[in-house]
């Protein structure tokens, strides 16, 4: 693999690690807002983390399909790296997306006996 081979793979390391890192605060805003019922502006930045994951897996997979049309991908610490990254911030972003419907329907639950006991 040639230097200038490396060094793309390299940016696209940084691309998926930023993308991913971009959608964790995202997900940890939305769960803040969810802790303060504002499930609006949680599931904007539920989106917001949608896109960037979308983005760096798009990254990701642009490689992966280099490789399997016979271009030579060397081993990459720090590819791996980052595709673990995305891969645990696409189950935390899934996680969350629950916790958010679950709080929801909850708020909405106990807003509904809150106004039948008036």
């Amino acid at each position: 693999m040639s230097q200038d081979n490396m060094e793309a793979l390299q940016e696209v390391s940084m691309q998926i690690i930023l993308g991913a890192g971009n959608a964790r605060a995202d997900i940890q805003s939305a769960l803040k807002a969810a802790e303060t019922f504002d499930f609006e502006a949680a599931e904007e930045k539920l989106a917001q983390a949608k896109k960037h994951m979308s983005q760096a897996h798009s990254v990701q997979t642009e490689t992966i399909q280099q490789e399997a049309r016979g271009e030579e991908i060397v081993f990459s610490t720090l590819f791996t790296h980052a595709q673990d990254h995305l891969m645990t911030v696409m189950s935390e972003w899934n996680l969350a997306r629950n916790l958010v419907r679950l709080s929801r329907s909850l708020d909405q639950r106990i807003k509904k006996l809150e106004d039948n006991g008036k």
